[in-house]
């Protein structure tokens, strides 16, 4: 899953990045009112975390902005605490409010109840079965045959990318972008060590293959007969 974290603050900023990298999220950040308005209207995520106060424009305009051209999750966060405050983010179309300081732990179980609802049109479910494969997003755990895959928080990302876009072929170039943030580059085996890994875990200890090579073209989650 692909967040986008609007904040200008850079020591929070970059805490927030790693932490919910580490947590399998793919994570972009933007420091400014205007970038940030830019990328939550143009890009693809499936939440953002948007501060309140920012230079350039604030977050309730870019909140604003959001709200006219899609229907992403917005969790507001900001140092404001009063009730005005989170009664004008609430109304200008917020999903959640937290006030700073604020726990990790708290951040990401209002991120895992936020990713449960409905966003960018569709309802995200949290489980997922494919053949004896099941996959839960919002707890982050996957199993075959119920037996629990002891997944990295990558090999859960790349996991995840592939369920959701089942019997869909995605090239490693989606793959980069979408699980590491970054521009596959030819000469980088780094898809493909991943695959490796993921494979071996999810498909060498069982006979029914999920995770196929599409040569030439990138990897597909498939049961095939």
């Amino acid at each position: 899953m692909k967040l986008l974290v609007v904040e200008d603050e850079p020591k929070l900023s970059a805490y927030l990045s790693k932490g919910l990298g580490e947590q399998g999220f793919v994570v972009d950040v933007a420091r400014d009112g205007i970038d940030g308005r830019h990328l939550a209207v143009e890009g693809d995520y499936d939440l953002v975390l948007l501060d309140a106060m920012l230079p350039g424009i604030d977050g309730f305009a870019v909140l604003s902005a959001i709200r006219k051209a899609k229907d992403t999750p917005v969790l507001m966060l900001t140092a404001r605490d009063s009730v005005e405050d989170r009664v004008r983010g609430l109304r200008a179309g917020a999903d959640d409010y937290l006030a700073k300081p604020f726990a990790f732990s708290e951040l990401l179980a209002r991120v895992d109840a936020l990713l449960r609802r409905v966003g960018n049109g569709r309802l995200e479910r949290s489980s997922h079965r494919l053949a004896d494969l099941e996959v839960d997003l919002i707890k982050r755990k996957a199993s075959r045959a119920g037996r629990r895959l002891d997944l990295t928080a990558k090999e859960f990302a790349l996991l995840a990318l592939l369920l959701r876009r089942r019997g869909e072929i995605l090239s490693r170039t989606v793959l980069a972008e979408q699980v590491w943030d970054m521009n596959f580059d030819s000469d980088t085996n780094v898809v493909d060590v991943a695959v490796r890994r993921l494979r071996a875990k999810l498909d060498d200890p069982f006979e029914t293959k999920l995770l196929h090579t599409a040569r030439g073209m990138g990897y597909v989650l498939e049961e095939r007969a």
